[in-house]
């Protein structure tokens, strides 16, 4: 089988090996549709943090079930499949917190993942397609990480939400937190993606904090209240850090971005709202859950996140444009028939 491996920063190669040979609990699958994320982006560009390489990338996947015994699955069913592969034992797994596992393996992060013709997955992260195609299935796991961002910070149609970074996450909890009824904002330097945001999730209130004074568009925006939810979806260390000045009294602040670096805030500012400050991390199997349940009822429609579609054999040539800002990528899928 075609497999396409990251050898270092800036360099993929195409290879090739066997298929791999499942163990007892593991089912073969066929991967169908690869989406390409802010963490292969990143690992590429050699600023992932828990990476190293070389490494297989890829974990938002669609694929078809080929054989195995998994229970409820049979040859030629459409699924995806949880890529956060938990022990079971650590404190966060014993209170059912798999997502943030103490030994957490992510696939195509810490281990090998699913830019590849077959890969074999225990079958507990198995997730049924139930009708999804697989274009759609390629993009639940983005979407539950934006569903379970949402859940988490308990958005209710009583708050306003500031969301920093429209991308493909970003826009995910700025749609989940509509869904909650809330009042939501979008944050971005990218007027293509602000624009996405109008016309496409019919989205008003938009800030480009190039063009506008921030703190002001929010005052204007929210009666003077400010967000009480702030979602950063950047991973950038500045907005990060910025984000703080743009919480209510009594708001959360909830960190779905990942950066390197460290957070740097005014105690007293933050200490007078009682401000809630958390991260999100990763996804459960109610997140992927909720996201299929939502795509099937048509309240979230992954497709429309999609602007550029490529081979698996095109990779290595196309990546480079695929994640050059002036073309306004904001999900690209890879299609491996």
């Amino acid at each position: 089988m075609k497999y396409i491996v990251c050898e270092k920063p800036g360099e993929f190669l195409l290879k090739e090996k066997p298929i791999p040979n499942r163990k007892s609990g593991e089912s073969l699958l066929k991967i169908k549709k690869i989406g390409i994320c802010g963490t292969d982006i990143h690992a590429f560009g050699g600023t992932q943090p828990y990476f190293n390489y070389p490494r297989i990338l890829g974990h938002e996947l669609a694929a078809e079930y080929i054989e195995g015994e998994a229970e409820g699955f049979k040859p030629g069913d459409k699924l995806t499949f949880i890529p956060y592969f938990h022990c079971g034992k650590c404190v966060a797994c014993r209170n059912g917190l798999t997502n943030c596992c103490v030994t957490m393996q992510v696939f195509g992060v810490h281990i090998d993942g699913g830019m590849a013709q077959y890969v074999t997955i225990a079958n507990e992260y198995l997730i049924n397609g139930k009708g999804l195609d697989y274009e759609e299935l390629a993009l639940v796991e983005p979407l539950a990480i934006a569903a379970h961002g949402v859940r988490r910070a308990v958005v209710t149609s009583n708050d306003t939400v500031l969301v920093m970074g429209a991308g493909p996450i970003g826009l995910g909890l700025a749609q989940f937190s509509k869904l909650k009824g809330a009042n939501v904002i979008v944050l971005d330097i990218n007027e293509h993606r602000l624009k996405f945001c109008k016309e496409v999730l019919n989205i008003d209130n938009l800030i480009n904090p190039v063009n506008d004074n921030v703190i002001a568009r929010l005052n204007a925006i929210t009666n003077g209240d400010m967000p009480n939810v702030v979602f950063d979806a950047t991973g950038n260390a500045t907005v990060m850090n910025s984000g703080f000045n743009y919480l209510a009294h009594g708001g959360r602040y909830v960190l779905v971005g990942l950066q390197k670096g460290e957070l740097k805030f005014n105690h007293p500012d933050f200490h007078k709202r009682e401000s809630t400050l958390m991260s999100s991390r990763n996804a459960t199997k109610e997140d992927f859950d909720y996201v299929i349940q939502c795509v099937k009822s048509g309240s979230i429609s992954p497709k429309q996140y999609i602007t550029h579609r490529g081979n698996f054999n095109d990779v290595i040539h196309l990546f480079n444009d695929w994640i050059d800002p002036e073309n306004n990528a904001i999900k690209v899928v890879i299609d491996l028939d």
